[in-house]
């Protein structure tokens, strides 16, 4: 054999090993491909958007007031015996027979006293029993004059006390004063509370909120929105499950929602959790929550 066409073989031989190698990888590759391709898309849980309240709220504190009260001041020597009262009486029930007269009740309520162990401000011959209405209870406020344009009788109300953690007592603004204080630079306002179960108890801290500019707007979950600098996102979903990132502009935040401006329209279906495995453009498959 000459020595070109050995040349020309040992090259002939390189380029098809080259070749050979090519092609297995690119084979494996395809194969690979082919293999993660088919892993499913990422169960992601969606929602729709929907409708809801949203409202400006102004926050105070308050004192409930009984919408009836009456006191009884009872010497010790006008009644014998053991004082044993009833925790409620209706009107026109006894609450007390002493020696010379009878104290029946004006109106339904809730009785207490004080006195019976020496108090040091009431008089040893003496002690008093209080009457209370507290089916509904009151409490004045004062609203800072830049409210006052927003303040209007019957906005509703919600009212907590310490000793029931979380519980919302509901109720509405019952009377709003005709001016602003001079001096404090506020506008008295009371409120009324529906307190028919008699859990509040006159004298009791209450926190208020007071509810204006309420509005309707479309609501998304706020753990649905992803902030970029100045500007809120939003994943929506199409009827393919593809997600698609939309720029939204939000408003109000309450209790988990957020107020959407524009951007959403009722309905749309959105990505409400698990933003960190969406990407644009990318196929999910959607758990409905």
């Amino acid at each position: 054999m000459k020595r070109s066409t050995k040349i020309i073989t040992i090259i002939t031989i390189f380029f098809l090993v080259i070749a050979s190698v090519i092609i297995a990888r690119t084979m494996i590759g395809n194969h690979f491909k082919k293999k993660f391709s088919k892993i499913p898309p990422p169960g992601i849980i969606v929602t729709n958007v929907v409708t809801e309240e949203f409202a400006e709220k102004l926050e105070t504190f308050g004192t409930a007031i009984s919408s009836k009260s009456k006191s009884f001041r009872i010497r010790k020597d006008e009644f014998e015996g053991e004082l044993n009262l009833k925790d409620k009486v209706k009107k026109g029930e006894l609450i007390l027979n002493l020696n010379n007269e009878k104290i029946i009740a004006p109106f339904d309520g809730v009785l207490g006293y004080t006195g019976l162990t020496e108090d040091i401000f009431i008089s040893d011959n003496i002690f008093i029993i209080t009457l209370d209405d507290n089916s509904t209870i009151f409490s004045d406020i004062k609203v800072p004059e830049s409210y006052a344009p927003f303040i209007k009788k019957g906005l509703p109300v919600e009212a907590k006390v310490s000793s029931y953690g979380n519980k919302v007592f509901r109720g509405k603004v019952d009377f709003i004063s005709s001016r602003v204080n001079a001096d404090t630079r506020s506008l008295l306002s009371r409120i009324r509370i529906n307190n028919k179960n008699l859990e509040l108890l006159s004298g009791s801290l209450l926190e208020i909120t007071v509810k204006f500019n309420l509005r309707n707007s479309l609501s998304v979950p706020d753990t649905s929105i992803m902030m970029e600098g100045e500007k809120s996102y939003i994943y929506k979903v199409s009827d393919e499950n593809i997600t698609k990132k939309t720029e939204v502009e939000i408003g109000l935040r309450s209790d988990g929602k957020v107020e959407i401006l524009s951007g959403l329209n009722n309905g749309d279906q959105i990505v409400a959790e698990g933003l960190k495995k969406v990407r644009p453009l990318g196929k999910i498959k959607p758990i409905k929550n």
